[in-house]
């Protein structure tokens, strides 16, 4: 696991602060799904990256706007198509592969306009994941997973062990990776060394190409 999973950062939350970790100064960042811009912002204003985000939504776009994060508003899969090879030193997808189609389609896509990726999600072999199905044979409610069946976002069920076999799938190599839990509303966390794949609520990935 990545020794720099232990900094923490007070102004975002804690998995926003260990990918910021994994960011040189200086270097040319993509955010797919980028939200209202908290990672972007954080990493112009520390790091004095030069940030690109893509978001689809509206009102998140004009977020990143008012912190005057360079942003365009469209489906991620789309908007890549448009940029060059190796545009950028890092493309980061954060908490966003597990509502994405294509999911081998946007990693192959991120390792083609960027040198390194970034992605995060959350942890469905979870054991309380796996006990919530066990105990009441119904679809799982957590802390990390807050949907109903019915009203998630969430298309791609997905464990730390599935991405990391995936990477053979998918053709990219793992740099770093962090399993971690969070708390008091995820400004504060810990790494999980001792079966991840089970008692970690989300796994963090820099990767690159094979």
């Amino acid at each position: 696991m990545n020794p720099d999973a232990s900094v923490q950062a007070p102004l975002i939350r804690y998995d926003l602060s260990i990918i910021a970790s994994w960011i040189a100064p200086g270097s040319r960042v993509l955010g797919l799904g980028c939200g209202e811009g908290d990672l972007l912002h954080f990493l112009k204003t520390t790091k004095q990256v030069q940030e690109r985000g893509i978001e689809i939504k509206e009102s998140r776009v004009a977020r990143c706007i008012e912190k005057g994060i360079s942003v365009l508003q469209g489906d991620i899969n789309t908007e890549l198509e448009d940029y060059a090879d190796n545009t950028f030193d890092y493309a980061i997808c954060s908490q966003t592969l597990q509502q994405v189609y294509e999911p081998q389609r946007l990693i192959r896509s991120m390792m083609r306009v960027a040198q390194k990726g970034v992605v995060s999600f959350p942890n469905f072999g979870h054991y309380k994941v796996r006990l919530q199905y066990l105990m009441t044979g119904r679809a799982p409610v957590t802390r990390s997973l807050p949907y109903e069946w019915y009203n998630t976002p969430n298309i791609r069920v997905l464990s730390l062990k599935d991405f990391e076999r995936f990477s053979k799938a998918a053709g990219f190599r793992i740099i770093k990776r962090a399993a971690i839990n969070t708390r008091n509303e995820h400004r504060e966390g810990n790494e999980i060394r001792i079966f991840p794949n089970m008692f970690a609520a989300y796994g963090l990935y820099l990767i690159g190409k094979a």
